[in-house]
């Protein structure tokens, strides 16, 4: 085995390396941004459930 050929080995053990690593933070990223939705759009539906039934109860 010549010398291009190691370093061509180790480029493409820490390329995938570098892409587990940026694929694996990608997703984290995506997943914190989707609960951030998904709890937004509760806390909108909570808020207007709220203001609901608040509003019922001033009328009474």
């Amino acid at each position: 085995m010549n010398k291009t050929t190691v370093w061509t080995v180790i480029g493409v053990v820490v390329a995938i390396i570098i892409a587990w690593v940026l694929v694996d933070v990608l997703f984290s990223v995506l997943w914190f941004i989707g609960k951030l939705v998904v709890v937004a759009v509760v806390a909108v539906i909570v808020f207007f459930v709220l203001r609901a039934i608040f509003a019922r109860s001033r009328r009474d």
